[in-house]
């Protein structure tokens, strides 16, 4: 009897791995909650990508008036697909600010040539230790930051043009 027990136990762990394994197939994984939500954006000081003297720090963003920040690389594929959209909110009167992630200074310039620049600001962060901060796991990502430098919402991945329309919108309205 002991001898069929022992034999059923690696039987009965991999099918308690493959229900669990199973289980994650089913999740989404843009759709993640930053653990930074309603917390002041992170301290940071670092160079604009357009101007390696000029320093900036979170300061940037607690100015009274909400910013979108949108984490973006010239070798993201997704980041190039996104900019029309990006460019449309800026036409809307949306504060923009970027964060050049993982770039050297020359590519992400031109990126901004190619691709058109929606940003007020782009934050040169060629370590990624701001986008380590905020919890970027790759770009494109998006943070709503209210007016008084509080992030309000998160979006992971590429913004499509109804989700401009659906909830990127929404989300600036209801902090606004």
């Amino acid at each position: 009897m002991k001898f069929r027990l022992l034999l059923l136990l690696p039987l009965i762990g991999f099918l308690a791995l493959a229900l669990f394994l199973y289980q994650g197939l089913s999740l989404n994984p843009f759709q993640r909650d930053s653990a930074l939500m309603a917390r002041e954006f992170p301290a940071f000081e670092l160079a604009t990508l357009e101007d390696a003297e000029r320093r900036v720090d979170e300061s940037l963003l607690a100015t009274g008036e909400l910013t979108l920040v949108n984490v973006w690389g010239e070798w993201c594929p997704e980041c190039k697909r996104e900019m029309p959209q990006l460019l449309d909110l800026a036409d809307r009167g949306i504060r923009l600010v970027g964060i050049s992630y993982k770039d050297t200074r020359e590519k992400g310039l031109g990126f901004l040539d190619e691709f058109g620049n929606p940003f007020e600001v782009n934050i040169f962060d060629p370590e990624g230790d701001l986008a380590f901060d905020l919890g970027v796991y790759g770009a494109p990502e998006t943070f709503l930051v209210d007016a008084d430098g509080v992030i309000r919402y998160h979006h992971t991945g590429y913004i499509a043009p109804d989700q401009v329309r659906d909830t990127i919108l929404a989300e600036v309205e209801k902090w606004r």
